[in-house]
């Protein structure tokens, strides 16, 4: 079997080029990642980046197999990284395969941005923390009014922190549960009901009439309970945090017998308030994690930037779907759409 025949039988991107480094066969792999017009082209003009072309001379020489790497950029598409290995092969020439790496490059990305965001977000109320410590100890060592301050501060910078570390742990255990769909059927306007109940109180320090529809007749399906409540309860604790100052937030619950955005009969939670509203370019990353539309104010009410993001994944577990519309001035609505079946 010669190589021409046997990378086509393979289901990586291959190559063969012969001993003057001239490409003399692709399959359809390697076609559509670089076009049909490349068979008989010479090596060094068609894969062109140093980091494949060198390591491909090397092998040529050595007659030993080397690695290459090679980035792709298709327009309007992501980047994409190959780890390419080039073995010599009985004709003189090389065998190249081509392995997609971008799912790992980008979770590798994804890690070390993550933990980039950890690191900052913890950073800002330790270092408050200890420089409040060492003026305790120092300046303000006999000033009763100022320790006080300073305390008062210091215990606000650790809530803040014990409500990041629960949030991560929250987001963890999420990950962890999200192919494993729900089966127990549950009530979810008693859950909606009780996530109410459980914010009446900030309600009204906050100056917000929250009022509850559509939550008088029980609606059972597959649902986690702890996770679902756990939604409702961001949901409706971010419309007052953040949208209260229209004085409203209108929680509802609304039957659906047939939708085909869930190609079946659901269910749809809406938590509407009357507020400031946000900017259509923040909607599409609202559920990216330790995104903000305002970091200094978030901050401030205490929010750890993973609500959202814990509520996207929790709904990808029940197969359902979260809307948001918004528009400055006219306030938000976010909205949960659950399946029944």
């Amino acid at each position: 079997m010669t190589p021409e025949t046997l990378i086509r039988a393979l289901p990586v991107p291959c190559a063969v080029i012969d001993r003057t480094e001239r490409v003399t066969a692709m399959n359809e792999g390697a076609l559509a990642l670089f076009g049909h017009q490349t068979v008989g082209r010479q090596a060094a003009t068609l894969f062109r980046q140093p980091d494949l072309i060198n390591p491909i001379e090397e092998a040529m020489a050595t007659r030993s197999s080397r690695k290459g790497r090679h980035v792709a950029v298709a327009t309007g598409a992501r980047e994409r990284v190959f780890d390419v290995t080039i073995a010599p092969i009985e004709t003189g020439g090389l065998l190249l395969t081509f392995l997609d790496l971008t799912a790992q490059t980008e979770a590798g990305e994804m890690r070390s941005e993550f933990v980039a965001n950890v690191s900052h977000e913890l950073r800002t109320p330790l270092t408050a923390i200890s420089g409040f410590i060492e003026t305790l100890r120092g300046p303000a060592r006999n000033d009763a009014a100022a320790r006080e301050t300073f305390l008062e501060i210091m215990e606000r910078e650790a809530r803040r922190m014990n409500r990041l570390v629960d949030d991560l742990l929250s987001l963890a255990k999420v990950e962890d549960l999200e192919r494993l769909r729900p089966t127990e059927d549950v009530d979810i306007a008693e859950l909606v009901e009780s996530a109410a109940r459980s914010l009446r109180n900030l309600a009204v320090e906050k100056g917000v009439t929250l009022t509850v529809t559509g939550a008088e007749r029980p609606v059972f399906l597959p649902a986690d309970p702890d996770q679902i409540t756990q939604v409702f309860t961001n949901l409706i604790e971010n419309a007052i945090k953040y949208g209260g100052s229209g004085g409203a937030v209108d929680v509802s619950v609304e039957d659906l017998p047939d939708d085909p955005r869930l190609r079946g009969p659901g269910v749809q939670i809406s938590v509407a308030d009357k507020g400031e509203g946000i900017d259509e370019r923040h909607l599409g990353r609202l559920t990216e994690r330790f995104y903000r539309v305002d970091s200094h104010r978030s901050r401030g009410m205490g929010g750890t930037g993973l609500g959202l993001a814990i509520v996207k994944h929790i709904l990808n577990r029940h197969r359902g779907r979260l809307r948001i519309e918004s528009q400055p001035g006219q306030g938000s609505r976010f909205s949960v759409l659950l399946p029944k079946s």
